[in-house]
């Protein structure tokens, strides 16, 4: 019985995707071609920036990785440049989640804020355990961590060896 109804559906929605040809030649004929509507203008385009040293695809994927952070209010944001000490990445970013649900909520967000931005994350690892969860954007690297995983690794402490250095130091 179920399938006697859907052979009878058929039917109808095939009337209803292709009308009928008379139909349509009579409502042409019907209308004077003056009194056709005007063609239909397109949106305006959005304007293009110029590129510049602020708009270059690492500052916009650092801006995006900001955004993403404080949209899920990501606690003790660190951005580290590593520039000039290492060829893997320009800059680290290190955040810290209250669980383990909140620091992959923060990684997926990353993520969905980069592919917004029309750039894609090279790789995510950590996911399953979300106690540290690593988003690769190339340029950028993002470490989302639970507190207690981030103390006992200190990439903070890592990244930053010899960047404060006392000014008793430089006089000499």
């Amino acid at each position: 019985m179920a399938t006697a109804s859907k052979t009878a559906r058929k039917p109808r929605s095939a009337s209803k995707a292709a009308p009928p040809k008379s139909r349509s030649a009579k409502s042409k004929s019907t209308k004077p071609a003056s009194a056709k509507s005007p063609p239909k203008k397109a949106k305006p385009a959005k304007p293009v920036k110029s590129v510049s040293a602020k708009s270059d695809p690492v500052e916009i994927l650092r801006r995006q990785v900001l955004a993403a952070l404080d949209e899920l209010k990501a606690r003790d944001v660190h951005e580290i440049d590593v520039r000039g000490k290492t060829s893997i990445a320009d800059y680290l970013f290190i955040a810290s989640g209250t669980s383990t649900r909140h620091v992959k909520s923060l990684a997926d967000e990353v993520v969905k804020f980069v592919k917004r931005a029309g750039m894609m994350p090279l790789g995510v690892e950590g996911q399953r355990e979300a106690e540290w969860v690593l988003v690769d954007l190339g340029d950028i690297i993002v470490h989302v961590m639970l507190p207690r995983i981030r103390e006992f690794y200190g990439l903070e402490r890592l990244w930053t060896v010899g960047d404060d250095l006392p000014e008793a130091a430089n006089a000499s």
